[in-house]
């Protein structure tokens, strides 16, 4: 038996229990909060990749309202950001619902971010490496640049981190987390600000 086979798994649910039982009251606070600053849609759930490209439900605290414009598309992000909204994220508060995911199997406390389903064709064969481990809430490449880092280098992370798994790097990774949330680096409130989609950013370079 080996840590990223077995004891990793061990490590997630120990882990995100004693998170759980910590953050218990920022948890229910901010659904409280979002609550009323959501019309009643505290949590925001979306389809992401997993271990082996699985599809699941990633689940987050809803920090945008749904507003959208005259001819029914969404507002840009910094139009639907809502104040308590803004400070969730600056606090990374809104990962915290991700604990479940963790619980429940789908993601891992350390591992490549799960990303949108729409980038899975535009993979490189090499790229691909990060889906055989389950995402995690925090990961190598957000340790070192997060939404910042441009595409390439953000991958070559991920693809870094699951061919040296291990117990250390987890730690390692983990404690550089914690220092990066509470001096609140390379948070991205607005999305728009950081990458564009991968997805647009090399479209015509897999083309058939």
């Amino acid at each position: 038996m080996n840590y990223k086979n077995t004891f990793k798994r061990l490590f997630d649910l120990v882990i995100s229990i004693i998170m759980l039982t910590v953050l218990s009251p920022i948890l229910i606070i901010a659904t409280i909060l979002l609550f009323f600053a959501n019309n009643g849609k505290p949590f925001f759930f979306q389809k992401r990749p997993g271990k082996n490209e699985k599809i699941f439900n990633i689940i987050k605290f809803k920090t945008m309202t749904d507003k959208k414009d005259a001819n029914g598309k969404l507002l840009p992000d910094s139009q639907r950001l809502t104040t308590i909204g803004k400070f969730v994220r600056k606090a990374s508060i809104d990962e915290i619902p991700q604990l479940f995911n963790v619980l429940k199997g789908d993601m891992s406390i350390i591992g490549p971010r799960p990303l949108l389903p729409e980038y899975l064709p535009y993979y490189t064969t090499i790229e691909k490496i990060r889906h055989q481990v389950r995402p995690g809430i925090t990961g190598l490449a957000q340790v070192n640049g997060r939404n910042y880092l441009e595409w390439n280098p953000r991958l070559k992370l991920d693809v870094e981190y699951v061919e040296n798994v291990s117990l250390k790097l987890d730690f390692n990774i983990l404690m550089k987390t914690v220092y990066k949330v509470l001096a609140s680096k390379d948070i991205a409130t607005d999305a728009t600000k950081s990458q564009p989609y991968l997805n647009e950013l090399r479209k015509n370079d897999f083309k058939n």
